[in-house]
């Protein structure tokens, strides 16, 4: 299997966890898929879903308990780092209007349309 595309469904994975927990499907200490179902579930190699459970457990968003299994970690933290995102890409977002020459207040008018949609 070609790293990159392995790499690419490690982040799907990751990512795809973190939404659950987002909308409460996944809660605070419910146990996880193991790691041969999960990838089995979605025809992926195990490796990968190894390594995506060790990176959300580097994250905190997960942790082990051996012999047992994966669990939630817990929504606060998960959410606090998806808050510190989504403010970079904010940042980011408002310096491309400066260059685009979007005025503050149109600039916030967009934001408080698109808010209440």
């Amino acid at each position: 299997m070609d790293p990159k595309m392995d790499e690419n469904t490690k982040v799907k994975v990751e990512e795809k966890i973190k939404e659950l927990i987002l909308l409460g499907i996944l809660e605070t200490d419910s146990q996880l898929p193991s790691v041969r179902e999960l990838a089995m579930d979605l025809s992926i190699n195990p490796n990968t879903v190894q390594r995506a459970y060790a990176e959300l457990e580097r994250q905190a968003v997960i942790y082990c308990v051996k012999g047992r299994g994966n669990f939630v970690a817990g929504v606060t933290n998960l959410r606090k780092q998806h808050k510190e995102e989504l403010i970079k890409q904010l940042s980011e977002l408002i310096q491309e209007a400066k260059k685009a020459e979007i005025s503050e207040h149109e600039f916030t008018d967009l934001v408080k349309g698109f808010y209440k949609e």
